[in-house]
């Protein structure tokens, strides 16, 4: 594992679109070595639903229904499904890195190795978690018996790897399933009851809320330890905030992108 020093970006919230681009814009700059190996924290105002990088659109989500409440659309550069990413419920994080620093095997024990430093988190809080290896159809995962309470997605690039992902301080499944669609559901409230078999939250754990900074800080532990690293507090470089910029208005944010998966122009397509 790399004992060098790591960058960390502070929780700040955004916009769907620039959430993403930014993501994608830390991976274009670790890539061309420009930058360190960076974990980032954010969260998304307004709410939003991203979905992954192969999926449709009107399969995954009911897009009126978001129109409507105002809730973000968009469409991730990494894999997995569609996810719901409530304002005030979640800590999204981000980890780009070599795969050479964490050691890379394969697919999965780079998805064990990070998420180790979210259930090393979990257990800062007091909640014993473990890690769900998934199957070909779902993404490895984190879990409490059986719950899942962090789920992750990849993307990689020229031997770097981008992989991003939830904590849940706190679920709303009714506003959950109005946004994502289940096909053989009629209505939303017709998915809650298996969901809360499937789904969980620091909340509903511990039987309190627990506020974002604390989250934080147990989140920032969890990963230094497990990354055997130091973090630096740092910010986007300029060539990143440019980058992300035109990443944000000129793929993110467009419907070409969102409903078709295609970059409007070339300019966007990145290595």
């Amino acid at each position: 594992m790399c004992m060098d020093e790591w960058r960390f970006l502070k929780l700040e919230v955004d916009d769907a679109f620039m959430n993403m681009a930014v993501d994608e814009a830390i991976l274009s700059a670790r890539i061309a070595n420009m930058v360190p190996n960076t974990v980032r924290f954010y969260g998304w105002k307004p709410s939003a639903v991203s979905i992954g990088r192969f999926q449709e659109v009107f399969n995954e989500i009911h897009v009126e229904n978001c129109k409507k409440h105002g809730v973000d659309i968009v469409r991730r550069i990494t894999g997995g499904g569609s996810v719901y990413h409530d304002h005030v419920g979640e800590i999204t994080y981000s980890v780009v890195v070599r795969e050479s620093d964490l050691g890379f095997k394969d697919v999965a024990s780079t998805y064990s190795i990070i998420c180790k430093g979210l259930i090393e988190a979990a257990k800062t809080l007091g909640i014993t978690a473990d890690f769900n290896p998934g199957d070909p159809k779902k993404c490895p995962n984190v879990t409490i018996n059986r719950r899942k309470i962090s789920g992750s997605a990849q993307s990689r690039r020229k031997r770097t790897l981008l992989q991003h992902g939830t904590f849940l301080l706190d679920t709303d499944l009714e506003k959950m399933f109005t946004f994502l669609r289940v096909p053989w559901a009629e209505t939303c409230m017709e998915v809650i009851p298996i969901a809360e078999k499937r789904l969980t939250s620091v909340r509903e754990e511990l039987g309190t809320s627990v506020p974002p900074e604390e989250a934080c800080q147990a989140l920032v532990q969890g990963f230094q330890e497990t990354f055997e690293t130091r973090f630096t507090d740092g910010k986007l470089t300029n060539h990143e905030q440019e980058l992300a910029k035109k990443l944000c208005g000129g793929k993110f944010a467009t419907d070409r992108w969102t409903f078709e998966g295609k970059c409007p122009n070339r300019a966007c397509v990145l290595p």
